[in-house]
Order: C-alpha cells, then sequence, then structure tokens
C-alpha cells in the first residue's frame, strides 16, 4: 500500500507563523528565564525552530510520552517514557507541541507538570485539531488550527515516517 501525501500547509507558511509566535512569547516573558520542554519525538523540529526565534535566556528540556505507537488511532492510555533532567519549580515553562487532537496526552502532561510547582506554565502548540478533541485542554499559543485529517511533517509521523517533511501533509492511502 503507497501513500500519498498533499500538502496542507507549506514551509514558507509554517516558518512565517513561528517567527509570529517567537514575537509573542518573547515579549511575554520579556524579563523572565524560560524553560522550553519539547515533546519527543513529535514537536523537536517545531521546538527548534521556535526556540531560535525566541530572544530570551531559555534551557531546553525534553519529555516522552506515549498514546498512539504505532497506530493513526490514540489509545488513550498515555505513558510517560523520558522526564526532566532538572527541578521546574518556580520557573516559567512553556511546553512545546507539534499537535492537539484528543487532547489526553497534553492533559496529562500539562496535570504532571503542575505538580512539580512551576511559576508558570503555558502550552504552544503547532497544530490544533479541535474536532477531535475529548479532554479538557487548550494551547495559550497555536500555529494553526486544523480540520480533522491525518497529517504528517515537520516532525508528525505515520509508523515512525515522514517526519523528515519539511510542510505539513495529509495522508492519502490508495
Amino acid at each position: 500500500m503507497a501513500d500519498r501525501i498533499s500538502v496542507m500547509l507549506t514551509e514558507d507558511q509554517i516558518d512565517a507563523r513561528i517567527k509570529e509566535l517567537g514575537d509573542e512569547i518573547t515579549k511575554k516573558y520579556e524579563g523572565k528565564e524560560l524553560v522550553l520542554i519539547c515533546t519527543l519525538k513529535g514537536a523537536v523540529f517545531f521546538a527548534c525552530e521556535l526556540a531560535k526565534r525566541i530572544n530570551l535566556p531559555s534551557q531546553m528540556e525534553f519529555m516522552r510520552c506515549e498514546s498512539y505507537g504505532n497506530s493513526d488511532i490514540s489509545s488513550g492510555n498515555v505513558k510517560l517514557l523520558l522526564d526532566l533532567d532538572q527541578n521546574i519549580a518556580g520557573k516559567h515553562v512553556l511546553v512545546i507541541e507539534d499537535i492537539i487532537d484528543t487532547g489526553r496526552t497534553l492533559s496529562y502532561l500539562m496535570e504532571h507538570l503542575k505538580t512539580r510547582k512551576p511559576a508558570s506554565i503555558e502550552l504552544v502548540a503547532l497544530l490544533d485539531k479541535p474536532d477531535r478533541r475529548v479532554a479538557d485542554i487548550k494551547a495559550d499559543y497555536t500555529g494553526f488550527t486544523i480540520p480533522d485529517k491525518f497529517v504528517v511533517g515537520y516532525g508528525l509521523d505515520y509508523a515512525q515516517n515522514y517526519r523528515q517533511l519539511p510542510y505539513i501533509g495529509v495522508v492519502e492511502q490508495d
């Protein structure tokens, strides 16, 4: 079975929006030190590009949760596979996510991080798919709101494939 991928968001569109998000976040956190938490693996492309556009002192941390495995449907069970290296108590935290789909994974992650008593915690997502939401979660900063399509590229995958695409595309199976 071959996959066809149609472009939903171009590399230029993504780049322009990330610059806007970086400017907005820089203004909001001016004078504060920020801990950026990238959710692996999907958000790594977005996190790197966003971090370059946030003109503040910041530290980068990584977390990894899983709810999809090798499927295109969330299992509903969230597992924490990689935790932070540092204590975030009293620090300003920005969680960087590739996509908010059902919201289960992010809801779990945000609640988990809040127990560590950061000074503030906000969420930035490259993509938001509100039609699929089952958990009560909303990003503080959103790149793009998209329809209920299975998307790949710019870090998003289908069974670990297509992350390297420089755009967001819709998988159309033959």
